[in-house]
């Protein structure tokens, strides 16, 4: 599992691990029941504190990325990629609503919507 930090951004140190181990869950880099690594060997490779990692790892479980047995570690969840589908499929529906919003308002008509989802949607 690689993750990589950066102070120089606005987002906080747990964020950025949480959000990186997300995206390898769901790209499937890390497989359900695959063991993450210990918090303290975690924290001594990003060389940051352990309640940094403890925060990221917090926010997982919480989000159901990952179960914590005790006295054996953290291991990435059999259930996640549903939720975290439907999760993002929420955020999604509120960015169009707003855009829908906007384009209504502004007189834009539905096809003029959908070539320009289709050409942001296509590019690289």
């Amino acid at each position: 599992m690689e993750i990589v930090v950066s102070n120089k951004t606005s987002r906080p140190l747990y964020e950025q691990i949480s959000t990186q181990v997300k995206a390898q869950i769901m790209s499937g880099e890390l497989k359900a029941g695959e063991p993450l690594p210990s918090i303290r060997s975690l924290a001594k490779s990003l060389q940051i504190s352990v309640l940094t990692v403890q925060k990221a790892y917090d926010l997982l479980q919480t989000d159901g990325f990952i179960e914590t047995t005790a006295g054996k570690g953290c291991f990435v969840s059999a259930q996640n990629q549903d939720f975290y589908l439907e999760e993002q499929q929420k955020k999604i529906e509120e960015h169009f609503s707003e855009a829908i919003e906007i384009a209504r308002t502004s007189g834009i008509p539905l096809d003029k919507m959908l070539n320009l989802l289709t050409l942001l949607y296509e590019e690289d």
